[in-house]
């Protein structure tokens, strides 16, 4: 779906990117990167095509997503928590 047709659905349901962002779990940045891609991935079009049509219908959306438990994501990388660039390497005993 183009971003400019997600940004339509978005008025359709009376949501911001903000506020999409909170519904499906995500931070606004990273949604708000697709429009320099002028693309949105189809998860994302379904959620918000499906959450424009329930508004539109006056159909509250929220209670329905409310079902499902937003878990926050796993860090990306190998750092551990508190430190920064995760472990240094351990010193190989190579023979020189």
């Amino acid at each position: 779906m183009p971003y400019a047709d997600f940004l339509t659905e978005l008025t359709r349901a009376g949501l911001t990117v903000r506020g999409f962002a909170d519904l499906v779990g995500m931070n606004p940045n990273s949604i708000t990167n697709y429009a320099r891609q002028g693309e949105l991935p189809v998860h994302l079009a379904f959620i918000a095509v499906l959450v424009a049509e329930l508004a539109v219908h006056r159909l509250d959306y929220r209670n329905a997503m409310a079902k499902v438990p937003l878990a926050p994501k796993k860090p990306r990388g190998g750092a551990r928590r508190g430190h920064f660039g995760g472990d240094r390497q351990a010193s190989l005993d190579l023979p020189s």
